[in-house]
């Protein structure tokens, strides 16, 4: 027997009451509070620090973090190969110069941050470069973090020039990262043609590779390695020699004596970001001094952007390091970059060790 399921009519006052209710029920929350914020971040710095940044943000916005951390060259590799369809909205830290490549190329897009007037000369000039594409968060000298028991316990001599590094003696005892994964690799590599001029640059990295153990992925990583013994040397930004200092490693920084390059550690916004909204947001709050004075927390011994940021007094100072007027229009060129890795990929890479 067929049960009815309504005795008698359902008349429009009903219908209408149903309605209401269903909407009330369903309808009445606001999108944007169903549906969370979310940022998909490519952090290009010490795991550390992105983990430290990441975690404050969330706390300080209320917005999802979906985080991924890849080195420069990585991360322009992918903001390149994903052009026409981004996964990326906002990309912070790693060396200026794949930033640079990235603006030069379209990959990210203008932005004026309210922020830009309490920023360092440096930070600000990079961002006018790049039609505003881009923008400095901190920087760093290029050198060296040696192991100074390793150099004692094997007899070595205390590197303090490039000159020092292809000497005989260290061979099997230094590691480099790639150039074609590593921002601060290419910084030196342009660091080096600048210094010495193109071909002598070249002759110089081949005498060096005879003594190069391996060439890492990620920048930080060869110091990392000699704080554990494994090397005698790695040639990194001498503020991630000085964070394994900080550890406890007996690690010695070193600036180079000729005269050495330096980064600007920058911040983009990748073009055609599906979250825009909440990229300006954490491109903002990156630049606030607050944020900045943090760094020293997780170890990161930069010198910050932000002119109100409190600097680590652990940080290498530029006033006491021989650098060089570094070319960044010249060496953030895309087209100049792919003639460099496409030589140091014929004449170092083929012949690595």
């Amino acid at each position: 027997m067929e049960v009815p399921l309504f005795k008698g009519r359902i008349n429009m006052r009903s219908t209408l009451a149903i309605a209401a209710a269903f909407a009330v029920g369903f309808q009445i929350v606001p999108t944007e509070v169903r549906a969370a914020e979310n940022l998909n971040l490519i952090c290009s710095a010490d795991v550390v620090i992105c983990e430290l940044m990441k975690g404050m943000f969330e706390k300080e916005s209320g917005i999802q973090v979906n985080m991924v951390r890849l080195s420069s060259g990585e991360t322009y590799a992918k903001i390149r190969a994903e052009a026409r369809n981004p996964k990326t909205d906002i990309w912070w830290a790693g060396t200026g110069d794949p930033h640079l490549q990235a603006a030069a190329e379209g990959l990210t897009q203008e932005y004026k941050s309210p922020m830009l007037e309490q920023l360092q000369d440096w930070a600000k000039k990079q961002a006018e470069s790049a039609g505003y594409k881009t923008v400095g968060v901190y920087a760093g000298a290029l050198g060296w973090g040696y192991n100074t028991e390793i150099v004692k316990k094997k007899g070595l001599k205390e590197a303090k020039c490039w000159a020092d590094l292809v000497d005989p003696s260290f061979k099997g005892e230094i590691q480099i990262a790639n150039p074609n994964s590593s921002g601060t690799a290419y910084t030196a590599l342009a660091s080096l043609v600048q210094i010495m001029g193109e071909d002598k640059a070249f002759d110089y990295l081949k005498q060096l590779n005879a003594n190069v153990s391996q060439y890492t992925k990620s920048g930080s990583a060869p110091v990392k390695a000699a704080a554990r013994g494994e090397t005698a040397l790695g040639i990194v930004f001498m503020h991630d020699a000085v964070a394994q200092i900080a550890e406890g490693f007996p690690v010695k920084a070193v600036a180079p004596c000729e005269g050495t390059g330096y980064e600007i550690g920058s911040m983009s916004i990748v073009k055609g970001a599906r979250n825009l909204d909440a990229a300006k947001k954490w491109y903002d709050w990156a630049l606030t001094a607050e944020v900045q004075s943090h760094m020293k927390e997780a170890k990161s011994f930069q010198l910050p952007s932000n002119k109100s940021a409190t600097v680590p007094p652990e940080a290498p100072k530029f006033e006491d390091i021989k650098l060089i007027d570094y070319d960044f229009k010249t060496y953030g060129d895309p087209d100049k970059r792919k003639e460099l890795l496409d030589r140091w990929d014929r004449e170092i890479g083929a012949s690595a060790n």
